[in-house]
């Protein structure tokens, strides 16, 4: 999934006193939320402090009374802003990767959400994610992505992209969708279901979760093939490689299929149209504070039992 921690050129761990020239930071935020207005407030008064330029969305800055922030459109690019800071649940920091998408800016998220995997960092830990922002202490990693293409008859009629999951879902509650898979350019099976999720490791504790697919470690560079109910006499989850094609043809009812890339963008899939997907050639980049193991941020996320560990044996 060349997911690899590496230190991104000039972000070394400095004191914010020791930076030689002023840096831009792009916040984006929940508007709709009023903890996440504060919160862009905030970020904004301490990222000013610290000798920082906060830059923010124009049609967001509106939303913020009292930022002292400096407005930008994306049409020309992330206007020389070396990070982005969302502050919302997970939708937001999709919408954020989405805004910047053209541009290899990281992205690092404050959770103000319920589970939030994406995010780094939580409420309660805002002024010290900020120092830690300022002082550019942090690590850079590249996330898998998925390229998507939908095609009738041979001919393309849409591409789109996924940082966790595509869903081919069914469009009328009350039937099935009937579908095939195929991997590699090899059919695997036909099955009716409520739909099927191809999904990256960063997407095993998303949708593919919930549809009962494996949690895959981030390091792991695999797709996930996840279908959602379905009646079949091979319906389980699979772990292909990370180079596998995986395609999906709708072959019923007539209405046809809707495919969906993060729950964001949606694109209508006729019967006998086929969904390819392969492993993005674009990863998405994401800021981390954090050094220990994904095994901690799965047990936080998802509030585990541990309750009787004492860990290994020491020497």
């Amino acid at each position: 999934m060349s997911r690899h921690a590496e230190q991104e050129p000039g972000l070394d761990a400095v004191p914010a006193s020791g930076a030689t020239s002023p840096r831009r930071v792009l916040i984006i935020t929940h508007t709709g939320r009023p903890e996440a207005i504060t919160a862009a407030r905030e970020v904004v008064h301490q990222l000013r402090g610290a000798g920082v330029e906060p830059l923010m969305l124009a049609e967001e800055i509106v939303e913020v009374p009292g930022a002292d922030a400096v407005p930008v459109e994306l049409t020309n690019g992330v206007a020389g802003a070396d990070l982005v800071v969302v502050l919302g649940g997970d939708g937001t920091i999709l919408r954020a990767a989405e805004l910047v998408r053209d541009h290899p800016v990281p992205l690092l998220g404050v959770n103000l959400g319920h589970v939030g995997f994406l995010a780094e960092s939580e409420r309660e830990d805002l002024a010290e994610a900020m120092h830690r922002v300022a002082a550019q202490d942090y690590s850079v990693e590249e996330r898998m992505t998925l390229d998507v293409t939908v095609t009738l008859r041979g001919e393309e009629v849409a591409r789109s992209w996924a940082i966790n999951e595509v869903t081919v879902e069914k469009v009328n509650r009350g039937r099935m969708i009937e579908l095939v898979t195929e991997v590699d350019k090899r059919p695997v099976s036909t099955m009716g279901c409520d739909g099927i999720v191809l999904a990256t490791p960063t997407g095993s504790t998303a949708y593919a979760f919930s549809a009962g697919g494996p949690i895959v470690w981030p390091e792991v560079e695999a797709l996930l093939v996840v279908p959602i109910s379905a009646h079949a006499l091979f319906a389980r989850p699979m772990v292909v490689a990370p180079s596998s094609h995986l395609a999906v043809e709708v072959l019923a009812p007539p209405e046809g299929g809707v495919l969906f890339c993060d729950g964001r963008r949606r694109i209508d899939v006729p019967v006998g149209g086929r969904v390819e997907v392969r492993r993005g050639g674009r990863p998405v980049r994401l800021a981390r504070l954090a050094t220990g193991p994904f095994t901690d941020r799965l047990v936080a996320k998802f509030r585990l039992p541990v309750t009787g560990w004492r860990g290994p044996a020491k020497e």
